[in-house]
């Protein structure tokens, strides 16, 4: 766990004006803006999505889905099956995609990026389970994950107040300025890569959001989610991307989010939605697309096991999950056969 020691700087005074947003972006790596998002839109989110949690086991019954009070006992995690049993649902939701095409929001990233705005349809919220700290997303860069454009940018955003106890991301200030990929290894949490902490250098930054505010920043800016540290709070979160239509994509930013984990089709996501307008919004664009690298991938599970055979109990967990999402696929079986030889 990294310790935050700064504050994020606002920049609210700058809204209207392009050319400084562009100024602070560049020089600072993010952009942070109190309720650029309107409240009462992602309240109606929320209650959309604590439903769906509630009724999944995920939350205490009896208690109002509002305040997202977790059943601890339900902890679970991108990878694991039991995860994807919910987020499926809540990826369903037409009020949740609809949420990555909000005015404000688009607006903003037409000031800094200019139009047409592309947003992208891997949209994203993050679930985020109270003493699970192992398992919290790990400083990284965006573009590891995914591709494109370096000129990606990230709309993060909590759905709900979300004080640093519950962990909201914090950022490293001036890290994007390498303009380079930094080397990224194994780790647990969300995503699976991880830089190594001994080389950054810089001032982690964070705050105590507020529902309505919203961080922004680009695809090379190293961050992390801070830990959720209360009792029994669970962290709900939009962790959007969006770029100008005109610049490059990796092909699975245009499925739905974890495909590659637990497969759900567009099909599927469109099936009970009362409109058509969001329905494949993007093949209006003429998009250059790119096969998905799938490099940094490769090298995490390479990594992951190495270390399970030597004893790591995080990778031994890992390989697990791959495991039990697919025991017949070709990482399965690797999986499979150290951990095999690993419990003789």
């Amino acid at each position: 766990m990294t310790r935050t020691v700064g504050e994020l700087r606002v920049s609210n005074d700058a809204l209207n004006d392009a050319e400084e947003l562009r100024r602070r972006l560049n020089t600072e790596g993010y952009l942070f803006l109190r309720r650029l998002q309107n409240p009462d839109k992602l309240l109606a989110l929320r209650r959309d999505i604590t439903r769906l949690m509630m009724k999944g086991g995920w939350l205490v019954a009896g208690t109002d889905p509002m305040e997202g009070i977790a059943r601890i006992e339900a902890q679970c995690t991108e990878g694991d099956l039991e995860y994807a049993a919910v987020y499926h649902q809540m990826y369903r939701l037409e009020s949740f995609h609809r949420s990555g095409h909000w005015p404000e929001v688009i607006s903003l990233i037409a000031k800094i990026a200019g139009e047409p705005v592309l947003p992208h349809p891997s949209k994203i919220a993050r679930l985020w389970f109270p003493k699970y700290t192992e398992h919290t997303t790990p400083m990284h860069q965006d573009f590891v994950h995914f591709q494109g454009s370096y000129d990606t940018y990230t709309c993060w955003a909590p759905v709900g107040d979300c004080p640093i106890a519950l962990g909201g991301l914090a950022v490293l200030a001036g890290s994007h300025r390498m303009r380079a990929i930094r080397d990224h290894h194994f780790s647990l949490g969300a995503g699976s890569l991880a830089v190594d902490e001994s080389r950054l250098e810089g001032t982690w930054l964070s705050t105590d959001y507020e529902i309505g505010d919203s961080l922004v920043f680009n695809s090379l800016m190293v961050h992390q989610a801070l830990p959720n540290l209360t009792e029994d709070r669970l962290r709900i979160s939009l962790d959007n991307r969006y770029q100008h239509a005109g610049l490059p994509i990796a092909e699975h930013m245009l499925e739905p989010h974890l495909q590659g984990l637990h497969p759900l089709s567009w099909e599927e996501v469109y099936a009970a939605w009362e409109s058509d307008e969001l329905k494949y919004y993007w093949k209006k664009f003429d998009l250059q697309i790119l096969p998905r690298l799938v490099t940094w991938g490769e090298r995490s599970f390479a990594q992951a096991l190495e270390l399970a055979a030597g004893g790591d109990a995080r990778a031994q967990l890992h390989l697990r999950r791959v495991v039990k999402r697919d025991p017949h696929s070709e990482l399965s079986q690797r999986a499979q056969a150290v951990l095999a030889a690993t419990s003789n």
